[in-house]
């Protein structure tokens, strides 16, 4: 076994303060914890088993009853998919994660009537697993399930998505949820059932060859198995069982492994949370067995998604797939981040540093964990829904989606929110780290000390950790982190002596015999930054400290600001105020108003329209906010002097900015899109930049930067595009052109202008013109002066402007139909075509699928969307009813 260096405390040692931002969302999922009624958990098992449901109704949504003409079926009297009529056939993972989240909220509160809670709930499982067992129906007594095992063996002959869903995805949610049981309640009932189904899952996979289980594995959602492997290796270990190992290893996937392992990217337009639990698992597998290749694993595929295909937010994917390598920008659709797969980042950003103490990993911990799943949980209060995002989306003008009763991000909410307190402090060997500056409290009983948390994170500047209890004298290290994004120099003091701190991102170490009275301070000055998307520059998220700043706005196309023409030396924003006098305003009115536009947090829990990302777009060169009078003239691929002068983000001292400042006005003149007295405008307002306040400096001439004059330069001509592209980069509706012509030593009333499109005649430019055929276009433009001299550019224009076309054809299979779906588009192409009908949700079309004949019609919705990222209206295909039928 391989242990990791860094440990959890118990949930119970550790407590967030009633003070904090986090509290809102743990006391509400606190409420429903207590609220919900055990029996409506339980409903769908006990009517799967045959047993009296008590009246209760089941949650719904994908949680709710079987078809009325289903039955238990197992693998060997399943009547075929062209006679079973089936529904919701994810039923029992949603009831896995309430008993996951009642387990948490029990350890971590001691409350007994939640430990009672628990116990009902697993008690009635265990009712519903001897019901099972006594009929002999299934292949081994300890089958646990709210439906019967044929799906399980409708995998194991690669049925699709449609027949079934994802059967190993709940097996998984079940036995998480009664091994959260035995490990932090001790129940060791929850341990017998979950010990039964392992040794079902066993007996199952254990016949079949590897090259069945991993082609599998490989189906899309049929064959999502969640963490199965994550449960087997625990399981393993909790009961002492070896055989589990085993067991586990079967959900290897192979290709997986490897691409990890060996740092090769295979994640494009992979199911994403399909594959993140794997990684966990990698990670239990690894401290079972010591095989490094498990490890290495996780640590490739961390990589390759963290931080080139993550939002803002932390969130990542787009309608649940990954896209490609290092894309961000031009990976955003309608819906983006499916809040589960932020969810098992977590998990798995927490046992990577527990191996490695990588600081990075704490810092997209603090990223996600306070903006993406603080900010999914809505801010009000329900008996019945978990009210949290299934997508947290991030394209202009986007809306949470709240409630999830059922769904699989419900289920993941539900746990989310009552376990904040679990990475706020991890033990070490040689003493404490201190990840997270929540306001929290700390039992730390092996050092006989308390330690109270306290830094209003995370609207405050600095953070304290203040030490009571008699202590037993032996000398540890407190390891205190100083994140990444700390404005200015840190200071860090013991008992109100200053002790050197290390660099922003890194941990400080400080070692003493920690005794009644002792206090560490951490003061963190907060700036306000831009944060550019990987793949495009000018796509910037606003941040205040750690808090991700969205933007208040109906709109539904993207929102320009200014933003290189504020920036200080360090990269970060000046506004006027100071960081701690944003963060007093955000705590105080809840948003803040920059250029007038509302900014909230992203952690609000709030409803209304926001804008994630903004264009950045300054119509003038400007230095510290302080503006020249000279235009910020766009070159033909829409970059500027100022995304010339900013691309480094930062400059380490004054001498750097004004020669990287000079050189990039040569080059802008020389290219005719500066004057001569600009220029001098231009380095003079450079000069004079203090490069942190944004006032002013008094300069002589002396300090403004020479540079040599090109002398006469041609007459230029620019491209602009009066619409904005998609994210794609494609123009989904017709982008019109306008030429402007500079001049910049003559009279611009003097100059021509002529535009050509696609290789076509030259024709004189007289006012914008809109590209209205799809397709891509060279658009090429040039101008001439009265002395007939002459400037050309050219740009290329991607449309389009119509969505792809999709059909069904249906195939009559006599008590079922197999339903098969096409799309076309002759443009940018065809993405994906997306589905949903009674009992499944809107997922990917991979294949063909079969729906049996119900008593009454059924409705499926489908519809594809291009890589341009027009998306067609939902079609319906109406299968009609056995009554209906010719």
């Amino acid at each position: 076994m391989t242990t990791p260096i860094l440990q959890p405390f118990p949930l119970g040692a550790a407590r967030i303060h009633d003070g904090s931002v986090f509290a809102r969302a743990r006391t509400e999922l606190l409420h429903l914890a207590r609220a919900y009624p055990v029996d409506r958990l339980l409903a769908v098992f006990r009517r799967n088993a045959g047993l009296d449901t008590r009246g209760a109704l089941p949650p719904g949504n994908w949680e709710d009853f079987g078809h009325p003409n289903e039955d238990a079926w197992g693998e060997h009297d399943y009547p075929g998919r062209e006679h079973a009529q089936t529904a919701n056939l994810l039923r029992g993972h949603y009831a896995g994660h309430f008993l996951s989240m009642l387990a948490i909220a029990a350890a971590g509160e001691d409350d007994p009537a939640l430990r009672a809670k628990v116990d009902a709930f697993v008690a009635g499982l265990g009712e519903v697993q001897a019901a099972l067992a006594a009929t002999g129906r299934y292949s081994h007594y300890g089958f646990l399930a709210a439906y019967g095992e044929w799906q399980f063996s409708r995998l194991e002959d690669f049925a699709p998505y449609g027949e079934i869903w994802a059967p190993y995805y709940t097996c998984h949610k079940i036995m998480a949820g009664l091994l959260d049981t035995y490990e932090l309640v001790g129940n060791r009932q929850a341990l017998g059932l979950a010990v039964g189904m392992g040794r079902w899952v066993h007996g199952r996979l254990s016949r079949l060859d590897p090259e069945r289980r991993q082609r599998m594995w490989s189906l899309y959602i049929a064959g999502e198995f969640g963490g199965m492997n994550e449960a087997m290796a625990r399981l393993s270990a909790a009961a002492e069982e070896p055989r589990f190992l085993e067991t586990a290893a079967f959900f290897d996937q192979d290709r997986l492994l490897d691409a990890g392992a060996s740092r090769t990217d295979v994640l494009t337009d992979m199911h994403a949370n399909q594959h993140l639990p794997q990684l966990i698992g990698y990670v239990d597998e690894y401290e079972q067995t010591g095989e490094r290749r498990y490890l290495d694993a996780a640590l490739g595929i961390w990589d390759q998604v963290v931080p080139g295909r993550i939002y803002a937010h932390g969130g990542t994917g787009e309608s649940e797939l990954w896209g490609p390598p290092e894309t961000v920008a031009g990976d955003v659709g309608h819906r983006n981040a499916e809040t589960c797969a932020s969810y098992n980042l977590l998990k798995l950003a927490r046992r990577l540093f527990a191996h490695t103490r990588d600081p990075r990993y704490m810092a997209y911990y603090e990223r996600t964990v306070l903006n993406h799943i603080l900010g999914s949980r809505r801010a009000v209060r329900s008996d019945t829904s978990p009210e949290v995002t299934y997508m947290f989306p991030v394209h202009p003008g986007a809306l949470r989606e709240y409630d999830n009763v059922g769904t699989c991000c419900g289920g993941t909410g539900l746990e989310n929110h009552v376990k904040y307190q679990d990475t706020v402090f991890l033990a070490a060997p040689d003493g404490l780290y201190a990840n997270l500056a929540l306001d929290a409290d700390l039992d730390w009983a092996d050092a006989g000390l308390h330690v109270s948390q306290r830094s209003g994170f995370p609207l405050g500047e600095s953070v304290s950790l203040r030490f009571s209890g008699s202590g037993d004298g032996t000398e540890r290290t407190v390891h205190f982190r100083v994140p990444a994004w700390a404005a200015g120099e840190p200071e860090l003091r013991l008992n109100g002596d200053r002790l050197d701190a290390p660099p922003a991102g890194e941990y400080a170490a400080v070692t003493r015999a920690w005794r009644d009275g002792d206090e560490l301070a951490l003061t963190t000055p907060v700036s306000l930054r831009a944060e550019a998307a990987v793949d495009d520059p000018r796509q910037c998220a606003l941040f205040l400290g750690a808090t991700l700043l969205l933007a208040k706005s109906d709109a539904t196309t993207g929102l320009a600001f200014p933003l290189n023409g504020r920036r200080a030396f360090d990269g970060s924003l000046i506004t006027g105020r100071t960081g701690a006098e944003l963060l007093a305003a955000l705590g105080r009115d809840g948003a803040i108003e920059l250029d007038g536009i509302a900014f909230e947090p992203c952690w609000s829990g709030e409803d209304g329209r926001y804008h994630m990302y903004l264009r950045s777009a300054d119509a003038e060169i400007a230095f510290g906010g302080n503006g020249t009078g000279v235009p910020n003239r766009q070159r033909a691929d829409g970059s500027t002097f100022l995304d010339e002068l900013w691309a480094p983000g930062s400059f380490a001292d004054r001498a750097a900015f004004l020669a990287r400042a000079a050189d990039t006005a040569a080059r802008v003149r020389a290219e005719g899109l500066l004057g001569r007295d600009e220029l001098a405008t231009v380095l003079a307002a450079a000069a004079a930049f203090d490069g942190a306040t944004g006032t002013p400096r008094a300069v002589d001439r002396a300090d403004i930067p020479v540079v040599r004059d090109p002398g006469t330069v041609p007459p230029a001509v620019a491209i602009e595009v009066l619409d904005e592209p998609g994210p794609s980069g494609w123009y989904t509706t017709a982008p019109r052109i306008r030429l402007r012509g500079f001049d910049i030593d003559g009279a611009d009333g003097d100059l021509r202008l002529e535009l050509r499109l696609s290789g076509g005649d030259w024709a004189p430019y007289t006012g914008p013109v809109a590209i209205t055929e799809e397709g891509v276009h060279l658009v090429e433009a040039r101008v001439t002066d009265a002395e007939g001299c002459t400037g050309a550019v050219s740009r290329e224009l991607s449309v389009d402007t119509a969505p792809p076309v999709s059909r069904a054809v249906v195939k009559d299979l006599g008590a079922s139909v197999e339903i098969t779906l096409h799309a076309d588009d002759g443009v940018s192409g065809v993405e994906r075509i997306q589905w949903e009908g009674p009992g499944t949700f809107w997922g990917t079309f991979q294949e063909a699928f079969t729906r049996a004949i119900d008593d009454e019609p059924q409705v499926i919705e489908y519809a594809a969307t291009d890589r341009a990222g027009n998306e067609e209206p939902r079609r319906r295909l109406v299968i009609p009813g056995k009554c209906d039928r010719p």
